[in-house]
Formats: C-alpha cells, structure tokens, sequence
C-alpha cells in the first residue's frame, strides 16, 4: 500500500527528476539489503536449518542476523562452517550475530569468556559481535551499568583488533529511571563511540516510552543497525507486519542516514499467520514503503 506521504514525496521526486535526467526517474530506489533476525524463527529454525534458510532466502532477504550460538551445540547443532556454507548455497550474508555474554560481563569475566565469538563471527564473515541482553543480575544499579560500560569497551577494543566492532541491542530494561539516569544513558555515555555500536531494536525503545527519532537526532552516528519491529495495535506486548501496527516506521526511516544506519534487519517475535506469509508483507512493505525514505 502507498501512502498519502509517499505518494505526494514520489511524484514531487518524479517531477524533479524529469526537469534534470530522465535516468534520475530511478534514483531514489534504495538496494539496501534486508536481514532477518533469525530468532523470529526460532521454534522450528532447530528442527530444519538448511530448510529454513532456504525459505528465508525465498522471502528475498540477502542477509540474516545469527542468535543462540553455544559452544555445546554451535548454531543448533550445526557447526560454524558448516553454517556459512549453507548461508552461501542460498545466497545470503551474516553480517551479525547476537552472542550470549552474560560470562564475561560479570564482574570476573575474563577476555577468554568473549574471544569465541570473535572466532565464530570471522569464521561467519559477520562485522558485528552483538550483546543481545544482560541479565537482571547484573545490572540492579546506575553502578552496574558504568562497570558493564568499561566491559563493552573492553570488548570492544578487542573486536577492533580483531576487524570486528562490538555493538549492544537494546530492550527497554535500559530505560529505566535511576533518580534521573537510564542505563541506557549511560552506556551512550560512557562507551567509547569508535569501540561500542548501538543496534536499535525501535519496538523495544518505543515499549520503553522513548522516541526513536529524539534519540537518534541526540546520538547521531551511533545506530549502524536496526531491528525493525512493530507493536500491535491490540496488545502492545505483541508484534505484528511492518506497517500494521502503532509506530511510525516513515518518520524513522526519514532520518537512517543521521542515524548511520547501514543495515535493516526485521524481526518478529510472534505470528498470527503462516510465518514466511508475514515476514513476506513486512519485507515487501520495507521495500517499497520505507527504504525510498532514506
């Protein structure tokens, strides 16, 4: 569906076009490849892996985000190599990957409880290594949050020693106050912004009562990557298609380029129809609605 604002913004962009080039018709269309979250699939990713990628690349998705690693089980059973050789049998590019490192982010993690992933992300040919959460543990104070800061940049340093870069996913447990401080505040703060990355997740900023835009405009550069991801207009706990839903997707996208934005990645964490029928609408609404924006 077209919008009224994209309609208008369109034929303004037509009409400027054909007064210059007539090959500038076409330059607002925006290759920007889109990625999946790869635990929107998560209750049967487990049981299929190669299957699942292949009916992600279907989608039309060129990249995909990982999760769930372990050094147990790998990528659900599936050995790092032996995953980015599926990843390039369907086409398709893992330019991130969330990493569970509550181990190194306790007070006595060593460098050893994060240099695996360092490993598998190059083994994966990622660029970012993503803290996807903290656990409640570790973070009950605006102190906590400082000593999890010096860790990231810890981390981060190693990332960059490594050709990698660190980056952190948000929730909304980050937006809670602190007598007039958030964590997330403080890691915007006191993070080193050559070391430490930010990847938005929009749904988690908005459930936490925050504006996305504000934030990027009082941050920008900060926000290589997105998780594009709407709330339902019935229940706010749950995720609906992209465009469906209570958040003003346009208006972000309007500023991607303020806020460094280089990769879009949907993520759904709920389905009220077959999976890759919704993750469809959401791509096709990306693409056709959104990415012109930029």
């Amino acid at each position: 569906m077209i919008t009224r604002r994209n309609f208008l913004k369109r034929s303004a962009m037509a009409v400027a076009a054909t007064s210059v080039l007539p090959s500038l018709l076409y330059s607002c269309d925006k290759n920007y490849p889109l990625g999946l979250q790869l635990y929107s699939l998560r209750e049967t990713i487990g049981d299929d892996v190669a299957g699942t990628l292949s009916k992600v690349a279907k989608v039309g998705f060129k990249e995909v985000e990982t999760y769930g690693y372990s050094i147990e089980n790998q990528f659900w059973g599936v050995s790092a190599n032996e995953f980015k050789n599926m990843l390039d049998r369907n086409g398709l590019n893992s330019p991130s990957g969330h990493y569970g490192l509550d181990p190194y982010l306790k007070q006595a993690g060593t460098r050893d409880d994060f240099a695996y992933t360092i490993e598998v992300a190059k083994k994966l040919g990622q660029e970012y290594v993503i803290i996807p959460h903290i656990s409640e543990s570790l973070r009950t104070s605006i102190d906590d949050y400082k000593r999890l800061a010096g860790k990231m940049n810890q981390a981060g340093e190693m990332c960059k020693n490594a050709g990698l870069k660190l980056a952190y996913h948000n929730h909304a447990f980050e937006f809670e106050d602190y007598n007039g401080q958030t964590g997330f505040d403080v890691f915007l703060k006191n993070t080193d912004k050559d070391l430490v990355y930010f990847e938005m997740d929009i749904y988690w900023v908005v459930r936490g009562g925050k504006d996305p835009v504000a934030m990027i405009q009082q941050h920008p550069g900060r926000f290589p990557l997105w998780h594009v991801k709407d709330m339902s207009k019935t229940n706010h706990e749950l995720n609906t298609e992209i465009g469906n839903g209570t958040i003003d997707f346009e208006k972000i996208f309007e500023i991607a380029k303020e806020a460094g934005a280089k990769h879009f990645i949907l993520e759904q964490e709920n389905f009220e129809m077959d999976p890759y029928k919704s993750l469809a609408k959401s791509y096709n609404y990306i693409k056709e609605e959104l990415l012109e924006n930029i």
